[in-house]
């Protein structure tokens, strides 16, 4: 599955634009539409290199959460997902501790069918740095909302 340009619309909304690398709310490096990959302090960029970190970490969070679901989802429920993991972290890894969308909650109800419920998990992730962030909170709903769109 592919996010659509809504869903593109939605992760860029929310990161928002920035040409000079900054410390986002926990200090990781992060330029573009919230690239952290290989963004270095002190770098700036072009809007139309933004564009392409985007679309490039897109095809990561697309191919993950394609790989954590183990049934179909509507197309607004895939880009809710993969706008959580774009922000959360995909977390696919051998452990069970909660860090992003592989070892979440959301993602067992999501994946039981559960979508109601799952719809209310997004907005437990509303932390940064051990604090809700309204930016977060306002995503989060967004995701929620989105989700439940086409049921």
């Amino acid at each position: 599955m592919r996010i659509t340009e809504r869903g593109v619309g939605l992760i860029r909304r929310y990161e928002g634009l920035r040409l000079t690398a900054y410390l986002d709310a926990v200090g990781v490096p992060t330029i573009g539409y919230g690239h952290t990959k290989t963004a270095r302090m002190g770098q700036t960029i072009a809007a139309d290199q933004a564009e392409t970190l985007l679309r490039a970490d897109l095809r990561q969070f697309e191919a993950g959460a394609a790989l954590l679901l183990k049934r179909p989802v509507k197309p607004s429920q895939f880009d809710a997902l993969v706008s959580f993991a774009f922000n959360v972290g995909l977390d696919i890894d051998a452990d069970s501790k909660a860090e992003g969308l592989g070892d979440s909650t959301l993602l067992a109800l999501v994946n039981a069918g559960c979508d109601q419920d799952a719809a209310a998990e997004f907005l437990k992730w509303n932390r940064a740095g051990g604090r809700a962030l309204l930016g977060l909170t306002r995503r989060r709903l967004t995701e929620a909302q989105l989700y439940l769109e086409d049921l």
